[in-house]
């Protein structure tokens, strides 16, 4: 069977499961797309991998893993999603330490969080597309922005206008923006992080 390479699309919030989140990987090559459930701590911290401005005080357990990983010459060469089962996606993490290869089973979840620690590549079988991938439009060619939107998208309308009372910062100025985003990296409230830098970004 054919590996076909996958993208973080993005994360939004899970409309089927209270307090999970949408994990959307999209295919490098195509327009199909493969939606995964995942949970709140996982979300967190693939969003603080993908997010470089933002460091914890303290070390996730992702994190851990790879200055684990780091300090004994392990690497993860690549990440693949492998089987579908009720739902279900299973992974396998590939490692390679001192020239030699190791398989290791792994929720698809600490699979992508490790592997956008690892720069690794994530990687899904034709068949498992064929079977979970969904199709996106859009009118006009893709880019970074548009692909926000789309995630944000796939949120109801209570969350999405919760979502917008929490960004908006306007009121502040930059200095306070500043106070509050080292409050929330210390407070480990990295969406609420996320969203302020955001905000400081578009006044740069």
């Amino acid at each position: 069977m054919s590996l076909v390479r996958l993208n973080i699309k993005g994360i939004s919030y899970s409309q089927t499961q209270s307090g999970a989140y949408a994990l959307v990987l999209s295919e490098v090559k195509g327009t199909r797309t493969l939606p995964i459930v995942i949970g709140a701590f996982e979300a967190q911290s693939i969003a603080i991998a993908l997010e470089k401005a933002i460091k914890p005080p303290r070390p996730l357990t992702h994190d851990l893993f790879k200055s684990f990983a780091d300090r004994f010459h392990i690497t993860i060469k690549k990440v693949i999603i492998h089987k579908l089962v009720d739902g279900v996606f299973y992974s396998s993490l590939i490692c390679e330490q001192d020239n030699i290869e190791e398989i290791i089973d792994t929720r698809t979840s600490d699979a992508i969080a490790l592997a956008t620690r690892f720069n690794a590549p994530i990687f899904t079988y034709e068949n498992i597309l064929d079977k979970a991938g969904i199709y996106l439009k859009f009118k006009d060619e893709l880019n970074v922005e548009k692909d926000k939107l789309s995630i944000e998208n796939l949120i109801d309308e209570e969350q999405q206008s919760t979502i917008s009372k929490e960004s908006s910062f306007s009121k502040d100025t930059l200095k306070q923006l500043h106070d509050k985003l080292n409050e929330a990296i210390q407070n480990e409230n990295y969406e609420l992080a996320a969203k302020i830098r955001d905000e400081i970004n578009k006044r740069a």
